[in-house]
């Protein structure tokens, strides 16, 4: 065991030391100049003598000064620093204001019975879309049908009382022309009439009142909305008084959002609603829920002292349900326009002492330290209003490194060329292998 070891070890050492040697043959091999070696034949001459140097072959050829023209190319020396580019553009620039806003329904109705009961029916699923008038559910109603009848029993008593006093009336005034009887029965017969006249009407308003309780007995929906979950099951005793209800209906479309600004913001606010619609969309938030767009309905009547905010309510269509009552969003509201406006991403702007700048890359690849004035700024985009056109470049990424004619390489420049065997060659770089032309 101890022998198979040895060896083994033996056999690894011998491959390290001879993959170290091939690498420092061919480092050797890469690095050695063949114009040199050239030169030194040459001077050697066929018996191994000094020979006197061939003309463009001296220390002053145009091979020697090749390598050092590599090393120093660049106009200023050193090598350029690799930096990204943007063209400031010129365009209509939309400034937003962003809040977080909870969405809350336009109406939202807590469904309980007017009539005390028992409950029969529930006509209804839980999350069931219904529209205004369906019915919802059913309240025991024999005892109101009951007072109803009554009431009519009670009206068609008193109607025929009215009937007979009313003759009774027509008769006394036809015996008190012939003086049959006294201006006092007559006057008497007359008050007979109007009230029994005045009991007709209350049968008639006790009537309406048992069919208005009859038609409590059948609730329906009094909007259009979504149904959520009913809070009570068929056969218990239902009561106006009952804090839950039956179940709650909720209007999904079109829906609110409510949210909150800072009152720096509201002259802008302002202005913007006087000036037409005021476009609001929510932003992507968990789950990659789409875009919803809609409009600033209206702002608050005042701001709160507590905490400087002012708050704003917009609408949505909400046909496709993204939005959900009681959830919080995002949202962004497009309050201004600045028309034809120079533009450059927000990151070319660097601040320095004497205000912000930005290096803009001319022709030649150099750049220059340039003072701007920055207008409106966006979440990625600033709106310079002096100091630069339409179409100049400016640097993005890499300004950490850069001053006034720096050099630089963009984004888009090619890399040098690399061998296949990775190393990078020189310019007057010949292969190692075979006979150097003549």
């Amino acid at each position: 065991m101890r022998r198979r070891f040895g060896w083994l070890l033996a056999v690894l050492v011998l491959a390290g030391a001879g993959g170290a040697g091939w690498w420092w043959w061919q480092d050797r091999a890469d690095g050695a100049d063949p114009s040199a070696a050239r030169d030194q034949r040459q001077a050697q001459g066929p018996q191994g003598g000094t020979q006197a140097p061939v003309a463009g072959q001296g220390p002053g050829s145009g091979q020697q000064r090749g390598a050092g023209g590599a090393r120093g190319g660049r106009p200023g020396g050193g090598i350029p620093v690799p930096v990204t580019v943007a063209e400031a553009a010129q365009r209509d620039v939309a400034l937003s204001v962003d809040g977080l806003g909870t969405v809350v329904p336009l109406e939202s109705v807590v469904v309980r019975t007017q009539l005390d009961g028992q409950l029969m029916e529930i006509n209804f699923r839980e999350g069931q879309e219904v529209a205004k008038g369906d019915v919802l559910a059913r309240v025991d109603d024999r005892t109101v049908q009951a007072a109803l009848q009554q009431a009519e029993g009670k009206r068609a008593y008193d109607q025929a009382q009215l009937a007979n006093a009313r003759v009774d009336l027509q008769r006394y005034q036809g015996l008190a022309q012939g003086a049959g009887v006294t201006r006092q029965q007559v006057d008497t017969q007359r008050a007979q009439v109007a009230m029994l006249e005045a009991q007709v009407r209350q049968d008639e308003a006790a009537i309406d009142q048992a069919r208005a309780q009859l038609a409590f007995a059948t609730i329906r929906s009094p909007l259009a909305g979504r149904v959520g979950i009913r809070q009570v099951d068929p056969g218990n005793i239902v009561r106006g008084s009952d804090t839950n209800g039956i179940v709650t209906v909720t209007q999904m479309a079109p829906i609110g959002v409510t949210f909150t600004l800072p009152q720096q913001e509201l002259p802008r606010l302002l202005r913007a609603l006087a000036a037409g619609p005021v476009p609001v969309e929510t932003l992507p938030g968990p789950g990659n829920a789409p875009t919803a767009r809609g409009t600033l309905l209206t702002v608050d009547n005042a701001v709160d002292p507590t905490t400087g905010t002012i708050k704003a309510k917009a609408t949505f269509p909400n046909e496709d349900r993204v939005l959900w009552p009681g959830s919080f969003v995002n949202l962004r509201l497009r309050i201004e326009v600045v028309p034809q406006a120079t533009v450059i991403p927000l990151v070319a702007v660097q601040r320095g002492p004497e205000g912000p700048y930005a290096f803009v890359v001319k022709e030649d690849r150099t750049v220059e330290q340039r003072p701007v004035t920055i207008g409106q700024m966006t979440q990625a985009e600033a709106v310079v209003q002096a100091g630069l056109r339409p179409g100049e470049r400016v640097v993005t990424s890499g300004g950490l490194r850069l001053s006034a004619g720096t050099t630089v390489a963009l984004g888009d420049d090619a890399p040098p060329a690399r061998p296949p065997g990775g190393r990078r060659r020189t310019a007057d770089a010949q292969p190692t292998g075979g006979q150097p032309p003549n």
